[in-house]
């Protein structure tokens, strides 16, 4: 017996040995490869990049994967409770692997063997961090094995909270959502701290299989598995039984975030953010980065901006008649269904599309486009209106002539004819719109720092991404003017010095050009602000001519109207192509008194540590970081930026601008409480209507046109179309702001001169005006006419030209 005793000891200790070696070599060899556990500790997961208004207000989201990184300190213990319950109740006690959980695992997938079910797994939350970190997720032997030796290790290395934090920051939820953070934002758009027990037991569901307990797609499943996850909670002590009791009374009330742009109307001003951060940083830095932008937008201007422009369009494009409706329906017995399936404007939510159900001579019946729950499924419910005959007799019109085409409704609308709609704010009936087919952009600027306040790229994002105020190339026309007129005063000429308005016949390459004023006719020899407020093209050329065009595009590239310029005399009535926003910059550096700016739409850029690594204000701040108050002199900001133009040649400028908006092609146009000027623009053939102006302390540009230029119809200029329009927004723009006035350089003197001859007028004088000149220079005592060649007496040059006698006497205003 002992021998028998001793051999089967023998060949026990031999196997046990024997298994211990293979034991020992399996790990060995499995665990050679095993990633390095301590890349944990630089984890960057992709985190959303964020996009903010100047007032904090979310713009944009843009990621790759939905996540927001939030220290474990930041996420609510009932969150992390609900997480313990659904994955994990032991985490805080067990080493890395729960052995107790893997036992009953082993039990479980025993008795379910040959049921065809899924195995149970037992993995702890530290494993699932091994294995979403570090490993595949391949159901393999030695995956487990890895997975089960680095949660050791990790467990080791870090402390629990660490590992609680990276698994809620990684783990994926469905819907494109990533980390807790995340999640609650895409299912319930709340934060963390904002959750509910239900809503927080549903998202702790999720990652055991988010497909599989998809909110609208498997309700049932969804439900069953948020519950079991309240009733652990109650379990494990988190909640009392009567808060679960009612936590699982609750819907799931999952309300999915829209993705894209949150702020009202920031659609076009959030995608030039996304061009400059792209062209900047990279595609990566976006998507990947968790960038916080905080941008220059004003929401509350740029909700004015955008009215006013698509008020502008609409009227334009209403005027000219109908276009026809978007598309032909059928109406049977639900005609709700076809019209789901037709397309509108997200960011146009006063517009609503409409099927026509049957016309008269009073109006239309009509039938809304049913809402889509968020399921995707179109709601049962159809709701019916009216469009009054007085409500469309714009559409009377056909687009496409000039002569009325119906007499009424039954001649414009009928039967499943798709149109868009607007609720009137009278009687609850509707009014008939159309998407205009003219196009404009506007860009408002604060001139002292260079940063964008609103911008609308046109009528709607949803109908064109493309941004009219960046992207597209249009000729300013005579806005371009003032840029040729601020060269000339400052290199020696005065707002009284006198240029022949006569015709004039340029010579170049065999080919003759003869420029023309707006409306025909001139008006003889004339002061330079009588040229810029009435818009003068043949004084503008004279001018141009006289100084020579090289140094005209000097300034113009100085000003960054264009980076190059061609230096033709053409050029000089705004031939050229720009932008809006290039325009409305240029147009500050008038306004701030000659000072250069870069424009901005981004104010600051912090990485996803909170460091700036990016800012928009590049002054310098003497003494601003002092410790401690030792009787020093104030902090003292350095503004470095380049002067570009003589602040006595912008005041000049900006002083004859504001006789265009009293007197000249803007007059009666414009109608604020406090000093302004501007200009209007209008390009051959009424292709681009232009107004861009100022007051001391805001910038603003518009245009309209068609998006392949084309006339807009006689009559259809910048003053007629675009000044009331930028009138419209800074009314609104500037109401409750103290109005101030353009500030006077020191030194400057103010002469009153006669209006016609430019010459210093007398005391009594009739027809004179106080106007701004340099040190050393005045009125002049001769009466010198550029483009002429002589030096005559007033008196003399009113007896041998008619034209300028008619300059004297009233003349003929062009409009331009």
């Amino acid at each position: 017996m002992v021998r028998l005793i001793g051999y089967f000891f023998g060949i026990g200790t031999v196997f046990f040995l024997g298994v211990a070696a293979f034991v020992a070599v399996y790990l060995a060899n499995v665990t050679k490869d095993l990633p390095d556990y301590e890349v944990l500790n630089s984890y960057a997961p992709p985190v959303t990049t964020r996009v903010h208004a100047t007032n904090g207000a979310l713009m944009a989201e843009y990621a790759r994967e939905r996540r927001l990184y939030l220290p474990i300190q930041a996420i609510p213990d009932r969150v992390k409770a609900a997480f313990l319950s659904a994955e994990d109740k032991n985490f805080y006690n067990h080493p890395g692997v729960d052995v107790t959980g893997l036992f009953r695992a082993i039990v479980t997938n025993l008795q379910q063997m040959g049921s065809g079910r899924r195995p149970v797994g037992a993995s702890t939350i530290t494993q699932q961090v091994a294995k979403n970190f570090l490993l595949s997720s391949d159901q393999t032997i030695d995956r487990k094995v890895k997975e089960a030796i680095l949660s050791f290790r990790i467990e080791q290395a870090y402390s629990k909270d660490r590992i609680l934090e990276l698994y809620l920051n990684e783990i994926f939820f469905g819907m494109n959502s990533y980390g807790i953070a995340g999640a609650a934002l895409t299912y319930f758009d709340k934060s963390v701290t904002e959750l509910s027990i239900a809503e927080t037991a549903y998202l702790a569901a999720l990652p055991k299989g988010p497909n599989n307990y998809h909110p609208f797609r498997r309700t049932e499943a969804a439900i069953e598995r948020r519950n079991w996850v309240v009733d652990r909670m109650v379990e494990n002590g988190y909640v009392t039984r009567s808060e679960g009791d009612e936590a699982k009374k609750q819907p799931l009330g999952v309300t999915p975030r829209n993705r894209g742009s949150y702020l009202f109307a920031s659609d076009y001003f959030a995608e030039e953010v996304r061009r400059q951060i792209i062209e900047r940083y990279g595609d990566n830095a976006l998507y990947e980065g968790g960038l916080s932008v905080r941008t220059s937008l004003d929401p509350r201007m740029q909700v004015i901006a955008r009215r006013v422009l698509q008020g502008g369009l609409i009227s334009y494009d209403e005027r000219r008649g109908f276009h026809g409706p978007i598309k032909t329906v059928e109406i049977g017995s639900d005609w709700g269904i076809e019209l789901s399936k037709v397309a509108g404007y997200g960011d146009v939510p006063e517009w609503k599309l409409a099927v026509v159900l049957a016309t008269d001579a009073e109006g239309a019946d009509i039938g809304l486009q049913p809402r889509k729950e968020p399921s995707g499924k179109v709601a049962e419910e159809r709701v019916t209106g009216r469009i009054a005959a007085d409500a469309m007799k714009w559409a009377y019109r056909s687009a496409t002539g000039d002569r009325k085409t119906a007499r009424s409704p039954e001649g414009v609308l009928s039967p499943g004819d798709v149109v868009y709609v607007e609720p009137t704010e009278t009687d609850g009936s509707y009014r008939l719109r159309q998407p205009p087919r003219v196009q404009g952009g506007l860009v408002a600027m604060d001139p002292h720092t260079g940063r964008v306040l609103a911008m609308v790229g046109g009528f709607s994002y949803s109908q064109s991404e493309f941004n009219r105020a960046t992207q597209a190339m249009r000729q300013p026309g005579s806005s371009f003017k003032p840029f040729v007129y601020a060269a000339a005063l400052d290199n020696g000429y005065t707002p009284a010095s006198v240029i022949m308005d006569a015709p004039i016949e340029i010579v170049s390459g065999g080919e003759v050009w003869r420029p023309q004023n707006y409306g025909g006719g001139s008006a003889g020899p004339s002061t330079l602000r009588l040229g810029i407020e009435k818009s003068r093209n043949l004084m503008t050329v004279r001018l141009a001519q006289d100084m020579g065009m090289g140094l005209v595009a000097e300034y113009a590239e100085r000003f960054g109207v264009y980076d190059k310029m061609n230096p033709v005399l053409a050029m000089s009535l705004g031939s050229g192509e720009t932008t809006v926003l290039r325009m409305v910059s240029a147009y500050s550096v008038l306004a701030n008194g000659g000072k250069q700016i870069k424009p901005s739409l981004i104010d600051r850029i912090q990485d996803r540590y909170g460091k700036t690594i990016f800012s928009h204000e590049e002054r310098t701040c003497e003494g601003c970081n002092a410790q401690d108050w030792e009787n020093q002199e104030e902090p003292n900001v350095i503004d470095n930026r380049e002067q570009v133009l003589d602040p006595m040649t912008a005041y000049q400028i900006t002083s004859m601008m504001e006789g265009v908006v009293t007197r000249g092609t803007a007059a009666g146009k414009i109608k604020l409480d406090r000093p302004a000027a501007g200009k209007t623009g209008t390009t051959n053939d009424e292709k681009d209507a232009w107004f861009v102006g100022y007051t001391p302390d805001l910038v603003a540009g518009l245009y309209i046109g068609f998006d392949s230029p084309a006339p807009l119809g006689r009559g259809s200029t910048g003053g007629s179309l675009s000044a009331p329009l930028f009138n419209e927004f800074m009314q609104a723009a500037v109401e409750g702001t103290p109005p101030t006035k353009f500030l006077v350089p020191e030194g400057m003197q103010m002469i009153a001169v006669d209006r016609k001859t430019g010459m210093a007028a007398s005391e009594g004088d009739p027809d004179t005006i106080m106007e701004a000149f340099k040190p050393g220079t005045g009125p002049a005592d001769v009466f010198s006419v550029i483009g002429g060649d002589e030096f005559m007496e007033p008196e003399e040059i009113l007896r041998s030209s008619p034209q300028a006698n008619q300059a004297v006497t009233g003349g003929q205003s062009g409009l331009f």
